[in-house]
């Protein structure tokens, strides 16, 4: 045998549809190809191995003794590349998978549950795997590959990793609609002087964003009470504790009558939902699926307000 030869898929079909129907005619109708492609294909692969592998005579072909010993291994190969090429179509017809989302609890709660719902309907064999961690952790679940993408608002994105907007967004401040700040259509961070304040905890999520621009805007806020979870800090404003900083796209998302949402101005601040992945890896197709579903659920929040 050449040591340098290594057959081919095709000659390998050729081998096994003439080892089981002993006659090229029949073998090229199997194979959709032409009787002297089935020929040369078996001259190949003999050439090759420098082994005959049929005894031609008029009437059919005979599986030599090498034959008989190659059959099962070349079935086997076969019966592989077929399983293979089975799994990379049902990978890519999305009837099989696996989708992991890093992504804040938070932020899970209000853009999440609709794409699931849809993306799970469309495609049921495929795994959907939502790691909600802290704001400052779904990064690093993106560049160490725990999971296949991020959504969320990384403060320092860094060369690593690339960004998709999927819901843009602002901070906001939110109070009842019996607070003085609700009867003005926008509202300046310079109003926020001597107001009690609820947000997120020093360090946390968007409290460091909140607390640089009111240094910017030369305002000293008076946070009287400091929450871990946003949904915390919307019943307490709702409760009459005082109003509350946050993105806009969450406070609109929990819909509660009793409350007002009023952009921050002066400066207005970008707050933007996006899609992190890490920098040269691509999506599968199965991820990228629900990329799509979730912007598509997403859509009429999407649009600047």
């Amino acid at each position: 045998m050449n040591p340098n030869f290594s057959p081919t898929i095709r000659q390998l079909r050729a081998f096994v549809a003439v080892h089981q129907l002993r006659k090229l005619g029949a073998a090229a109708q199997r194979l959709f190809v032409t009787q002297s492609a089935v020929s040369m294909l078996i001259r190949q692969l003999e050439d090759g191995l420098q082994t005959r592998l049929f005894d031609r005579s008029t009437r059919s072909l005979q599986p030599t003794a090498a034959a008989q010993d190659m059959l099962p291994m070349a079935e086997r190969i076969l019966r592989d590349v077929d399983a293979l090429s089975t799994g990379f179509r049902e990978l890519g017809a999305l009837e099989r998978g696996r989708v992991c989302v890093a992504i804040t609890p938070t932020l899970a709660g209000f853009v999440m549950p609709e794409a699931v719902r849809r993306f799970s309907h469309e495609h049921p064999q495929v795994r959907l795997v939502i790691d909600d961690c802290a704001p400052d952790q779904f990064v690093a679940r993106v560049l160490g590959e725990q999971a296949d993408f991020g959504i969320g608002t990384p403060e320092r994105p860094g060369a690593e990793v690339d960004t998709r907007t999927l819901l843009r967004d602002h901070l906001a401040v939110v109070c009842r609609a019996d607070h003085a700040l609700a009867v003005r259509r926008t509202v300046r961070w310079a109003d926020l002087a001597g107001q009690p304040l609820i947000t997120v905890r020093p360090g946390y999520g968007i409290r460091p964003l909140i607390d640089a621009t009111a240094g910017r805007a030369g305002v000293a806020l008076e946070v009287v009470n400091e929450v871990s979870f946003l949904s915390t800090a919307l019943w307490m404003t709702a409760s009459g504790m005082g109003p509350s900083l946050m993105p806009s796209a969450y406070a609109r998302a929990a819909n509660d009558p009793s409350l007002v949402v009023r952009p921050l101005s002066a400066p207005r601040v970008s707050r933007d939902v996006m899609v992190v992945t890490k920098r040269g890896r691509s999506l599968s197709a199965a991820a990228q699926s629900f990329v799509d579903t979730l912007s598509r659920t997403l859509r009429p929040a999407a649009q600047p307000k």
